[in-house]
């Protein structure tokens, strides 16, 4: 798959996720077959600029292109300004935000917001293209509800107004995230434009990423929460893709590995202080569904040392490999 000039390795992409796909998830997710990962939204309010948090998340440094950052806001100018601000600071592709269910996005009319105001949705793409020279896409979601999916109208003014890929949730705005995403709407929007389109939505498994694929004729898929503590998953839908096969499970030695690196990472990009925090929810996701995980789970979160926490991971998965666990549930997870 293209975006402008950016050729990806494959047709596999992590979707953005606030608090979760900073630079080393990114990172990792590559690592483990995706070809392109988009950052957690950074605001368009230029008064963030300075902020520690916004540096954070518009940090890219040495992870491997192209490198796609996500703005959200509703004003244009303020996107626009927002959008050569992240270019002059190495982004290479800007993705745009309108699909963000959260209230306090939609409350201030960002996210899928926008999408009950077409008008303005052309106004702010218009504006954040012409104001960069490189690729902008856009992520959104069917519609504003069940009842108004107005997603291949705006996928119409995406591509008009220059958008070179379009990401789409199989849910509405008031559907949050609850029940199961529907992929019909979304081939409906690839019938409708000439633009690259990436499927979104309960994409849990290579079986559903082929299905998906297939469904909707998306060129692309995203991949989002059922890659939290499973970043194996790119690796296994695109070998399945190729070959119709699957890969072995990860046994608990390599779950222990990446564990490991991820957190040290973590330690690495936060600080010690910020970094164990932030660590404690994706242990949480590697050790859901384990032997005595909720039990290490509690004890864990308490702990207040990398050190201690880094001992306790080893323990924990040391103790799985003496029982004998071959660790064969990620089909289980995303049942």
């Amino acid at each position: 798959m293209r975006i402008g000039p950016h050729q990806l390795e494959n047709n596999l992409i992590l979707a953005p996720m606030a608090g979760v796909t900073d630079r080393p998830f990114r990172v990792l997710c590559k690592r483990m077959g995706a070809g392109m990962a988009v950052s957690e939204m950074v605001a368009s309010n230029s008064l963030l600029y300075g902020s520690e948090k916004t540096r954070r998340r518009a940090n890219h440094d040495g992870e491997a292109g192209p490198v796609s950052v996500q703005i959200v806001g509703a004003d244009p100018k303020m996107l626009a300004q927002a959008a050569r601000h992240n270019v002059e600071a190495g982004a290479q592709i800007i993705d745009i935000n309108m699909g963000c269910p959260a209230k306090k996005i939609c409350n201030v009319m960002a996210g899928s917001a926008l999408m009950k105001d077409e008008s303005r949705v052309a106004q702010i793409l218009e504006a954040v293209v012409e104001a960069v020279p490189v690729p902008v896409t856009l992520k959104i979601r069917t519609g504003w509800d069940k009842h108004n999916r107005n997603a291949a109208r705006i996928a119409k003014i995406a591509e008009t107004s220059g958008i070179r890929a379009l990401a789409i949730h199989g849910r509405t705005r008031a559907c949050a995230y609850s029940g199961n995403a529907e992929y019909d709407t979304i081939a409906e929007v690839k019938a409708a434009v000439n633009i690259p389109v990436i499927a979104n939505g309960d994409i849990t498994t290579p079986e559903k990423a082929r299905f998906v694929l297939r469904h909707t004729g998306a060129d692309a898929i995203m991949v989002g929460r059922a890659a939290q503590g499973r970043p194996w998953l790119f690796r296994e839908i695109a070998h399945f893709l190729a070959t119709g096969e699957h890969l072995p499970a990860p046994q608990a030695d390599e779950i222990l590995r990446i564990t490991l690196e991820h957190i040290c990472d973590l330690y690495d990009f936060y600080g010690e202080h910020t970094g164990l925090r932030v660590a404690r929810k994706h242990i949480s996701w590697y050790t859901k569904g384990l032997n005595g995980s909720a039990q290490f789970r509690h004890r864990m979160n308490r702990m207040d040392s990398s050190a201690e926490q880094r001992e306790a991971v080893q323990e924990f998965f040391e103790d799985q490999m003496q029982r004998g666990a071959g660790l064969h549930f990620a089909e289980e997870r995303a049942a």
